[in-house]
């Protein structure tokens, strides 16, 4: 079994444009990753944003945990094959104080058999200094619990503008003290997913250039109050003095660093606003944790292939420590034996805080799950062999779950076109002489003859009838469509086609001031000659005459632009100055950093940072070419 955390947000991919365009191709991106739990953070979106190709993916349910008020703002979901592992409880939050779907009860309040536990008391809550409340409402944790273990999937805040150090400080001290509580009720913990802080100088490649600009030691560095907590919460963290009160006993473990536990270079997270990615300049701080009692269930972690288990783990019991399938326990109880499934995966089993549960998606079905349902019944012996192509075709024509029973399929067929002939059953007979005894003496139109042109409906009927211009009113004469001229129409179109065939100049055929190619023009065009409305007993109405013909100094146009290549340059965007080192295009920026030169636009090197972090000469990655915006003109900077 494997388990992959993805920052959504934070990897160059069609999320970066709209979180959630790639779900079009879901179903292939899951078996790409070859995962059976998958954990997103930074989805960015809302409730109201969830689609079905969100929700119903064929052999797979979902949690989501999203923001109540700010939009295109945090969210975590995860993802489980129900195939392999399917939880018992699901919950969302850290603090246990939002309520269930269609229920008012907090979590921490429901009865012992449907909560997860260890929830932070009420003095716990109080010393955190935050509203609960808010605390678990910007959607930020999903917190699911397997026989296995609990699973928590997080997306911790960061403190990019450093307004949010007490909220960010909150919320990793409720995950590690709920993590404690877990841990002392005997229940194994995973947490995943983008936790916003590094372990230690290893983990951040601008480390020890922080640690300059701040003045401070590398174990002020790891001793910050943020990695402070982080760190006693991790087995063989680096901590420094005594620890905390509380915090005696590490928990979990880094799984990726338990596989490489010298490797450099290991980064998760990129500067995309300087893009840091190319040269791997970057942090660690998206995280796969596992209780230590787990340590011998992984065959393999790391930051691209995610976590492996093994088929068979160790587990403790009431007799010892045993081996156990892991499917086994993975699933509810009964779900699995030795490995094996002996019940299949039923929507009605899932936790209420399933997104398949929500309203506008519980019995909602893919298209998929369609396909696999039984067809409908075939009609009896006695119907026509035409009768059983009708009734394929309709029940195709409709969703599966449209068709309710075999009589509905009949009647459906029966009332199309072609009428399908079925034997009806004597009770069938009974009801239909009373109707038809009721019917005949209420007042009906007489049906129209088989044998007699229906008449058409309103409305397009085929693709030609597209193409066809509407009639206007004044194109109907007595009620006949224009669209065929009459009689005496066509012999004045006729003199007038022979009229202007036998002319030799056209102001013989037209003499007026006119201008005759118009004028030849409106009488031989087809459009035209349908629209004059000219026939044998109704005179042609006399045309407005056109203004007179121009000289030919007056239609002589004047450009006042004598040099058009210059005025064309005022709306073009200027050539962008060629780097120092590579001689290529610079891009421009702009300085955000308050201060004198805030709002100022400059030019520099469009090349990736490299792994240094600085600025290199007679390199390929960024050289050291700046120059404002404002000194740069006519290719030249002053």
């Amino acid at each position: 079994m494997r388990l992959t955390t993805w920052n959504v947000n934070g990897i160059r991919n069609p999320f970066s444009y709209h979180p959630w365009s790639i779900t079009k191709t879901f179903p292939a991106m899951f078996d790409i990753l070859e995962s059976d739990i998958i954990v997103m953070q930074e989805l960015k979106i809302q409730r109201k944003d969830l689609r079905d190709d969100m929700v119903i993916l064929d052999g797979w349910d979902c949690y989501f945990s999203l923001p109540r008020q700010k939009k295109g703002y945090s969210g975590v979901g995860i993802y489980v094959r129900n195939a392999t592992c399917s939880p018992i409880r699901a919950e969302e939050g850290i603090l246990g104080v939002l309520t269930p779907p269609n229920s008012t009860t907090q979590y921490r309040n429901l009865p012992e058999s449907q909560q997860i536990g260890g929830y932070l008391s009420d003095l716990e809550l109080a010393e955190l200094g935050v509203d609960p409340l808010l605390l678990d409402a910007e959607g930020r944790c999903v917190c699911l619990e397997f026989p296995a273990f609990v699973l928590f999937g997080v997306y911790s805040p960061a403190n990019s503008n450093g307004l949010r150090d007490d909220f960010r400080y909150a919320f990793l001290n409720a995950l590690d003290c709920r993590i404690r509580k877990l841990d002392k009720m005997g229940k194994r913990v995973v947490l995943v997913g983008d936790l916003n802080v590094s372990r230690g100088l290893m983990d951040t490649a601008s480390a020890a250039e922080d640690v300059k600009k701040a003045g401070m030691t590398p174990e002020d560095y790891v001793s910050t109050p943020n990695r402070r907590i982080f760190n006693q919460l991790i087995i063989n963290g680096e901590v420094y003095g005594e620890r905390d009160e509380g915090r005696e006993q590490p928990i979990l473990l880094d799984t990726t660093r338990e596989f490489h536990p010298e490797r450099k270079g290991m980064y998760t997270h990129w500067e995309q606003k300087i893009n840091a990615r190319p040269g791997n300049f970057g942090s660690r701080i998206d995280f796969v944790l596992a209780s230590g009692s787990m340590r011998d269930w992984f065959v393999h972690a790391d930051i691209q292939e995610g976590l492996m288990f093994k088929d068979v783990v160790n587990v403790e019991g009431e007799n010892g420590r045993s081996e156990v399938k892991l499917f086994d326990i993975m699933n509810p109880p009964g779900v699995f034996s030795d490995g094996t499934r002996q019940k299949e995966w039923n929507i009605k089993e899932l936790p209420p805080f399933s997104a398949r549960l929500m309203p506008e998606f519980y019995q909602r079905r893919s298209i998929k799950d369609m396909f696999k349902k039984p067809t409908a019944p075939a009609a009896p012996a006695t119907t026509a062999s035409s009768s059983n192509n009708q009734i394929g075709s309709t029940s195709a024509s409709k969703p599966m779950h449209s068709i309710n029973t075999s009589s509905t399929v009949y009647e459906t067929a029966s009332s199309s076109s072609n009428k399908v002939a079925v034997s009806p059953s004597p009770e069938r007979k009974r009801k239909a002489s009373e109707t038809s005894t009721t019917q005949s003496s209420k007042k009906q139109k007489p049906a129209p003859s088989n044998t007699s042109k229906a008449v058409p409906a309103k409305g397009q009927k085929s693709l030609k009838g597209f193409f066809q211009s509407k009639p206007k009113p004044e194109e109907q004469i007595n009620g006949v469509n224009e669209d065929v001229p009459a009689l005496g129409e066509i012999n004045v179109l006729k003199d007038a086609e022979e009229m202007v065939g036998k002319t030799t100049t056209p102001e013989a055929a037209f003499p007026s001031s006119t201008s005759p190619s118009l004028r030849t023009k409106d009488m031989t065009s087809p459009a035209n000659a349908r629209g004059s409305q000219v026939t044998a007993d109704t005179p042609a109405e006399p045309e407005s005459q056109p203004p007179p013909r121009l000289d030919d100094a007056d239609e002589m146009v004047y450009d006042p632009i004598v040099n058009k290549e210059s005025w064309q340059t005022l709306f073009r965007k200027p050539a962008a100055p060629l780097c120092e080192s590579h001689e290529e295009p610079c891009k421009s920026m702009q300085t955000k950093k308050k201060g004198e030169n805030q709002g100022r636009s400059f030019w520099m090197c469009a090349r990736p940072l490299g792994p240094s972090g600085t600025k290199e000469k007679g390199t390929q990655w960024r050289c050291p070419t700046f120059i404002w915006c404002s000194d740069f003109k006519g290719g030249e900077a002053r």
